[in-house]
C-alpha cells in the first residue's frame, strides 16, 4: 500500500511541476491586471521549441533555452498587442493559442524531431524519505529550479517596489498612474515574466517528463494553470496547492489503472478538467480577484 501511495505522490509532483511554473507566471501577470489567456499557447509553443532545440543542439539544456525563447516571443506578441495597442486581451490570447496549436501541428507533420531529454537526478538521503522523497527529490533538473524560483518570485511580488507597483496596477490602475507608475509597462513586464515561466514549464513537460513532442501535448494545461490561480485565491501558496491538486488528479488518472483499480476510463480522463471547472465556478466568486483584472487601461499619462 505504501509503495502504491509513493508511486502516486511521485507522479503527482512530477505532473504538477509544469503547472507550477506556468501558474506562478500567470499569477504575477494577473496581479498586474493582465488576463493572459495565451499562457496555453506559450506552454505548447515552448514544449515544441524545447523539443526542436534539444534535437538541433543535441542537448536538453539547449532545448530548454529554445523553449524559453519561444515563450518570450509569444509573450511579446501578447504584451504589445494587448497592453501597447490595447487590443482586447482575451481575443489576443485566444487567437495566439489557436495559432500556436495549428503551427506546431503543421511543423510536426513536416519535420521529424528526435529530442534529447533530461535524466532524473536523485538527491542522496532526501530521496529516501518515505512517501514524499521520490516525488520531491528524485526528478529531472528543471523540477529543482522551482526550489529557487518560488522564493524568488515571492520576494519580487511582495517585497520589492516593482511588486508593489505591479499589484497596484491590478487593483487601481488609475491611482497607480497618478502616482507615476507606468501601468501598461508593468503589465507588459509581467507578461514577459509569464512567458519565461511558461517556457520553463513547457520545456520541462516535453524534454523533462515525456521525452518527446506530440500535437496538443499540453492538452489544456495552460487553462488548468489559470484555474489553479483562481483556486489559490491569487496567492502564491494557494496557487501551488492548486497545482498539486490538479497534478494529483492527473496522477490518479494515470496510476490507478496501472495499479489494477477498475474505474471508468472516461471519468478518469475528465477528472483534472472537471476539477478545473469546479474551481472556476465555485471559487472565482468567493475569492477576491484583482479589481482591474482583464480591464484594458487606456488612460496612461507616461
Amino acid at each position: 500500500m505504501l509503495d502504491d501511495a509513493t508511486l502516486i505522490v511521485d507522479s503527482a509532483c512530477r505532473l504538477a511541476g509544469p503547472l507550477i511554473f506556468v501558474a506562478l507566471g500567470e499569477l504575477v501577470a494577473e496581479r498586474t491586471g493582465a488576463l493572459n489567456i495565451s499562457v496555453e499557447g506559450m506552454m505548447l509553443g515552448s514544449a515544441f521549441g524545447a523539443a526542436v532545440g534539444s534535437d538541433l543542439m543535441g542537448s536538453p539544456f539547449g532545448g530548454l533555452v529554445f523553449g524559453v525563447v519561444v515563450g518570450l516571443l509569444i509573450a511579446a506578441v501578447q504584451a504589445n498587442l494587448a497592453h501597447r495597442l490595447t487590443v482586447n486581451q482575451f481575443v489576443v490570447g485566444l487567437a495566439l493559442n489557436i495559432f500556436v496549436l495549428g503551427l506546431t501541428g503543421y511543423l510536426l507533420q513536416t519535420y521529424k524531431i528526435f529530442p534529447q531529454s533530461f535524466e532524473k537526478i536523485r538527491i542522496p538521503g532526501l530521496a529516501a524519505i518515505p512517501l514524499i522523497g521520490k516525488g520531491l527529490f528524485r526528478q529531472s533538473l528543471p523540477f529543482f529550479f522551482l526550489y529557487f524560483l518560488i522564493p524568488a518570485l515571492a520576494w519580487l511580488l511582495w517585497r520589492t517596489r516593482w511588486g508593489l507597483e505591479a499589484r497596484a496596477c491590478g487593483e487601481n490602475p488609475a491611482a497607480a498612474d497618478v502616482t507615476g507608475v507606468p501601468v501598461n509597462r508593468r503589465r507588459r513586464q509581467a507578461i514577459y515574466l509569464c512567458g519565461l515561466m511558461a517556457g520553463l514549464g513547457g520545456g520541462y513537460l516535453s524534454i523533462g517528463i515525456v521525452g518527446s513532442f506530440s500535437p496538443n501535448m499540453t492538452a489544456g494545461r495552460g487553462y488548468i494553470a489559470i484555474a489553479a490561480v483562481i483556486l489559490g485565491a491569487w496567492s502564491m501558496k494557494g496557487t501551488i496547492v492548486g497545482c498539486l491538486l490538479f497534478g494529483g488528479a492527473d496522477a490518479l488518472r494515470l496510476s490507478l489503472p496501472a495499479l489494477g483499480y477498475e474505474l471508468n476510463s472516461q471519468l478518469l480522463i475528465a477528472a483534472p478538467y472537471l476539477l478545473a471547472l469546479v474551481a472556476v465556478v465555485f471559487f472565482v466568486r468567493r475569492n477576491r480577484q484583482p479589481a482591474a483584472l482583464g480591464i484594458t487601461y487606456t488612460g496612461e499619462t507616461k
